[in-house]
């Protein structure tokens, strides 16, 4: 995390001991920084590595196979339905149980291009006290961040969305209908969930961040990640 937290710390310092008019100081007056940076070249850098790397792992599972054709990312029905699905692939169901598959994992693709404008607003909202808070934690502390900030909203936004796609197909109706009478059999124990919107919005999210880590790490360690000027001069200069 070296590479991320000096600017970040250097943007807590700024922002924790400037006042506005002497807002286009440089950082040479920081201790173990070179000069050259303004407070705003560093804000704006600190939330450009972020969005960088929240949009690019959007983008990656926001297309077709994104989540299907991703082997790390490919959901599959919950495990507690896989004496469901033996028994539908037993009787020549098989084709039942693909076509719900690939169901899901389309309304995940769907449904992850909505993570956009919630993570944008989040980076906007964050405060000095939150970077400072970065800036102390540890491996995927940005990533963790967000997570704790915005797990829930998406979940809330993708839900609508992945029942809507998952209704597309009678495969997963079949699904839910099959699972429902299984659960009706009285000496059933373990009970199974025949909604699979719950559990495609939850494996969707942590895919997400999972992608935002990644990106995370490679925005801080490779230069060639550094897409635009003001990442290039801030994280460039920590480099040196």
């Amino acid at each position: 995390m070296k590479k991320l937290f000096l600017p970040l710390t250097a943007f807590v310092l700024l922002t924790s001991t400037m006042s506005s008019c002497d807002s286009v100081n440089h950082l040479s007056n920081i201790p173990g920084l070179n000069g050259g940076i303004t407070q705003n070249e560093a804000q704006q850098g600190i939330q450009q590595v972020l969005l960088n790397g929240i949009l690019d792992g959007v983008l990656n599972l926001n297309k077709k196979d994104g989540f299907f054709g991703n082997a790390a990312y490919k959901l599959l029905l919950p495990e507690d339905a896989q004496k469901v699905v033996g028994t539908l692939k037993s009787i020549g169901l098989g084709s039942v149980v693909d076509q719900a598959v690939l169901q899901i994992n389309r309304s995940a693709e769907d449904a992850v291009g909505l993570a956009k404008p919630i993570f944008t607003n989040a980076v906007k909202q964050m405060t000095v006290t939150d970077a400072l808070q970065l800036v102390k934690g540890g491996n995927n502390s940005i990533t963790n961040y967000f997570k704790s900030k915005t797990t829930d909203q998406l979940i809330a936004a993708f839900k609508p969305v992945i029942a809507s796609s998952l209704n597309k197909t009678d495969a997963t109706k079949y699904y839910g209908d099959i699972v429902k009478t299984y659960n009706s059999i009285p000496l059933t124990k373990n009970k199974i969930n025949p909604d699979l919107t719950d559990y495609v919005a939850k494996n969707a999210s942590n895919a997400l961040f999972d992608q935002i880590a990644k990106e995370e790490v490679n925005i801080r360690q490779n230069p060639v990640a550094r897409t635009t000027d003001i990442l290039k001069k801030v994280f460039g200069q920590q480099s040196k």
